[in-house]
């Protein structure tokens, strides 16, 4: 059999997740391959009949230390590393007694759910393998011999494999598995470092690894000539990776971005308090919402700006309700994302059949910590997640006029929004709903004027006599440097503002305020967002 071949004549097999374990292990002794195990997946198959070998017969050795020893042996790394045409390795091979493993099949003690399940600091250490990554990197580096298998779902290929060859395996599969394994290892490492980095108190370890598991291969990326794919992260966060899709087209890039900034908005609102709706054009809000019913929110949301609503995506802080669905199918929508729906909802939404609808199960927590990251030229910037929120904060009000109570709501709102548009941001609100929202802008005085643009727009389009943004209130993501910010919003209808404060000239800022009568309130917290 020439080097492109490798017939599987002995496997080791050892898994934690035991999915489908005793059909693979029997299709591959049908093919006449020597089956190995340890502990618990021996015990699978010597319990379904097969002929299995412990892995101490075959190392001379018992478990050790709690199972903490038991493949780490070169009877099992030698099998694993020996290169089979290699002289000197097979010279070595005779001497020490040690048998070639042509198939590795090895998944990992699920140490990411251990951790999710809130499981103590010792039995997360004990959930973090050891012998099957070393095991699982020796055969991967040695893939012109050996093939790997890490996940369940490679169980049927591999087994194709082997019918179409015999009983043996291409360097071409070989190469894939490995590769594949490689990251699974590197996932896993990835996942323990930070875990460990968190209970110890490192914000900035020396390495830092990210993996993930891949969740879609997608068309492409923000644009058609950009390859892309969707990843898990193995953070536990309800949310568009936690979804399930239950009707329309595949997913887009664009889509999962889009899905993912609309829902993270949506989550500020408490769904014990009040029904909320953002809708979401190119990662920025086009109109948020809270109301007593998901439907009455979506209505106040959508006059907010009906001209960008079109071709968004929609998120709500409860589960979609038949009259909510109602509404959001009567405009072209790409997305609805929600922790469930109703079955008279998911009826009603399967009449708008390129419509996507994410369910997630739940919301994520806004006050939960996490990083964030994104690449830059030869490296990553990490941060802590913006999980700071406007209810915790020490309020100041810096003019002679206290907000109304009216005021104060719409105040707690709008800055509750504006953490999730893009500086500069400046967002009108009333009633409990934007009225204007201005992102995006390198000045922020232009962020002003063009939510003010759009909350005079929005009303004319609702055939209102007046502009959204009279008698609104204004939130603004970072301190106004200047007080031309603040007079255009005032000059627009405001009557309240609420910002981070901090600048050389917030006496100046805050004076304009009271000049015209207006409220301001300080948060001390600056909600940046790039």
């Amino acid at each position: 059999m020439s080097q492109e071949f490798r017939r599987a004549h002995r496997a080791l097999i050892s898994v934690s997740d035991k999915t489908g374990l005793v059909d693979f292990a029997r299709a591959l002794a049908e093919f006449g391959v020597e089956l190995i195990s340890t502990g618990g997946t021996h015990a699978a198959l010597a319990g379904a009949g097969l002929k299995v070998t412990d892995v101490a017969d075959v190392t001379g050795f018992p478990e050790l230390m709690d199972g903490r020893v038991k493949t780490l042996h070169p009877k099992v790394h030698g099998g694993l590393l020996a290169i089979r045409e290699n002289p000197e390795h097979e010279a070595a091979m005779l001497a020490h007694d040690i048998l070639p493993i042509d198939l590795l099949v090895v998944n990992l003690y699920p140490f990411q759910a251990t951790v999710d399940a809130g499981a103590d600091f010792d039995v997360c250490i004990e959930n973090i393998d050891i012998g099957g990554p070393a095991m699982i990197r020796a055969a991967s580096k040695n893939f012109n011999d050996v093939a790997v298998v890490v996940a369940v779902e490679d169980y049927a290929p591999l087994l194709d494999e082997l019918k179409a060859n015999g009983g043996g395996t291409t360097l071409a599969l070989r190469q894939k598995l490995a590769q594949k394994a490689f990251a699974r290892t590197a996932a896993y490492d990835a996942a323990v470092s930070n875990w460990l980095a968190e209970q110890v108190g490192v914000d900035a370890p020396g390495f830092r690894a990210f993996g993930g598991a891949l969740r879609q291969s997608l068309r492409y990326g923000e644009n058609p000539h950009q390859r892309a794919a969707f990843y898990a992260a193995g953070e536990r966060r309800s949310g568009v990776a936690s979804a399930r899709q239950l009707q329309g087209k595949e997913l887009s890039y664009n889509n999962i971005n889009d899905a993912d900034a609309a829902f993270e908005l949506a989550a500020e609102f408490d769904p014990a308090r009040t029904a909320a709706v953002a809708i979401i054009k190119h990662a920025n809000p086009c109109g948020v919402a809270e109301a007593g019913t998901l439907a009455e929110a979506y209505r106040l949301a959508l006059r907010c700006d009906p001209v960008s609503a079109f071709g968004g995506v929609v998120a709500l802080n409860r589960a979609l309700d038949a009259d909510a669905a109602r509404e959001i199918a009567e405009i072209f929508t790409e997305v609805i994302i929600a922790p469930d729906a109703s079955p008279e909802a998911v009826e009603i939404i399967a009449a708008k059949k390129n419509l996507r609808l994410l369910v997630t199960g739940g919301l994520p927590d806004a006050r939960a910590p996490g990083v964030t990251f994104r690449p830059v030229a030869g490296g990553l910037l990490v941060q802590t997640r913006d999980n700071a929120v406007v209810d915790d904060m020490e309020l100041k009000v810096v003019t002679r006029r206290e907000p109304t109570d009216a005021e104060w709501r719409d105040l707690l709102f709008a800055f509750r929004v504006a953490k999730h548009v893009k500086s500069n941001a400046i967002v009108f609100a009333r009633g409990g709903a934007t009225a204007g929202i201005g992102a995006g802008q390198m000045s922020r005085v232009d962020s002003t004027r063009i939510a003010a643009l759009k909350a005079a727009e929005a009303a004319s389009a609702a055939g209102l006599p007046e502009s959204l943004a009279q008698g609104s209130v204004v939130a603004s993501d970072a301190f106004f440097p200047f007080a031309d910010g603040v007079e255009a919003a005032l000059a627009a209808g405001a009557t309240a503002l609420i910002q981070p404060g901090g600048s050389v000239r917030d006496a100046e800022v805050a004076a304009a305020a009271d000049a015209a009568g207006a409220a301001m309130v300080y948060t001390g917290v600056r909600h940046f967002r790039h």
